[in-house]
């Protein structure tokens, strides 16, 4: 089957990939849920990634993604993420890549024009609509940082839960599902929407969807092939990089 996709991926004028966790998994990225060990385990999901926990406690949450910012400082791209990096950089205008991830690791691999749909857990914004006097570069530093002006907070740059997804990402997204022949799916378990929605997308628009985890997924229904290993075993040989 590897020679059959490698022969789709050829052949293939555009091709979409969709990435999550199982990616950062194998470089050693704890998942939401892992990062909740020793002191964290004592709060609630619902409470560290939600506007209303942040509001209600934004010391406490902002700590937390600074702990989660601290473990992916030793944290290095793997062999998938390299191999994403070098088919697109070989390969200019062919790929696009969307991921579920927030951790950076695509980018630093070399990745340009990432589509983040759940955002980037370095980055940072206003909590609530920033006035003329919110500025990020001028923020004063705390935890969290704030306007010094209006006392706007700042937030981590990711969605949190029932947040909707940045809406350009999410139609840039949607328009490579529909417009690609070919769509990997690398290492999720295809069970988060609106996300898992794009190999759907893709299939009814024409293309062949493959899917590519070690265990079972909820897409694997939807694909045209099934690969079984890692994002490390399966991309460099799959994209011949």
């Amino acid at each position: 089957m590897l020679e059959t996709v490698q022969g789709w991926v050829h052949e293939a004028q555009h091709i979409a990939v969709l990435t999550g966790a199982g990616v950062s998994a194998e470089s050693g990225v704890p998942t939401f849920r892992d990062a909740q060990t020793g002191y964290w385990a004592q709060f609630r999901p619902e409470d560290m990634a939600t506007e209303a926990g942040f509001r209600a406690h934004p010391q406490r949450v902002w700590d937390w993604y600074q702990y989660r910012r601290d473990l992916l400082a030793d944290v290095e791209p793997n062999a998938g993420h390299h191999a994403l990096a070098r088919f697109a950089q070989q390969h200019p205008g062919r790929l696009t890549l969307i991921t579920q991830n927030v951790d950076g690791l695509h980018q630093r691999a070399g990745n340009t024009g990432v589509l983040c749909l759940h955002g980037d857990i370095f980055s940072n914004r206003w909590l609530d609509t920033p006035r003329p006097c919110c500025h990020l570069d001028h923020a004063v530093a705390g935890q969290p940082p704030h306007c010094d002006r209006c006392g706007n907070l700042v937030r981590p740059g990711v969605v949190w839960f029932g947040e909707a997804l940045p809406w350009a990402t999410l139609q840039a997204a949607e328009d490579a599902a529909r417009q690609c022949d070919l769509m990997l799916v690398v290492g999720t378990a295809g069970a988060v929407y609106p996300a898992a929605g794009l190999a759907h997308q893709a299939r009814a628009a024409g293309a062949q969807v493959v899917v590519l985890n070690p265990a079972p997924s909820a897409l694997d229904d939807t694909a045209h092939a099934l690969l079984r290993g890692t994002a490390g075993t399966l991309l460099p040989p799959l994209l011949g990089c």
